[in-house]
């Protein structure tokens, strides 16, 4: 069974701010994992969906972007579903960085 993990990640860059932060740095989100890479990404309204490729898996994720915060999601595989307290910690403080 798919495990999700969802973040908020609190900003001050407004709307605008982070969708380029995000932009200019979704690879860095799969660098936090090792030996994953962003497979695809697409912006949907202020929603960036994409799919990350890790250790054979792939993970479903979305950046939902908001004034303030961002909500950070990965849908993890059952495979990798047992290292998702690690994902979140990772997701969070991959999050702040992308967003200072």
């Amino acid at each position: 069974m798919n495990k999700t993990v969802t973040v908020d990640i609190p900003h001050r860059l407004g709307l605008a701010g982070a969708r380029a932060r995000i932009d200019g740095g979704i690879d860095k989100i799969a660098s936090y994992i090792p030996g994953a890479s962003v497979t695809s990404q697409r912006w949907d309204g202020d929603t960036m969906l994409f799919t990350i490729s890790a250790m054979g898996q792939t993970i479903a994720s979305r950046l939902d972007v908001q004034g303030d915060k961002v909500q950070a999601a990965l849908d993890l595989p059952m495979m990798l579903a047992m290292f998702a307290e690690k994902a979140k910690e990772m997701l969070q403080q991959g999050g702040q960085k992308l967003l200072r």
